[in-house]
């Protein structure tokens, strides 16, 4: 990790822990990437169009869906894009 880059995690914790940065995909091509609909209007409609844009570089998209924007993604929610997709893209919109 860059030590001249602080990344700051929003959830509101007392005493950042300290984590590395995961390794960036060498490619799109045969890469497993998430789209994390958050539920807020219209996000739907962006991922659609980065569904598009990413299959045709060559990445396999698998799409989740969190029940609410106000809250964190279920923990069995977060597991199953961690085991399933070699990265995740979150989606906010309205």
């Amino acid at each position: 990790m860059d030590p001249t880059r602080i990344l700051l995690d929003p959830t509101g914790e007392r005493a950042p822990v300290r984590r590395e940065r995961n390794a960036r995909l060498r490619g799109l091509s045969g890469a497993t990437l998430g789209l994390l609909d958050i539920s807020k209007a219209r996000g739907d409609v962006f991922l659609n169009r980065l569904q598009e844009r990413l299959e045709s570089a060559g990445a396999t998209v698998e799409r989740f869906r969190k029940p609410t924007f106000t809250r964190v993604a279920p923990v069995d929610l977060r597991q199953e894009i961690a085991t399933r997709c070699d990265a995740v893209i979150e989606a906010l919109a309205d």
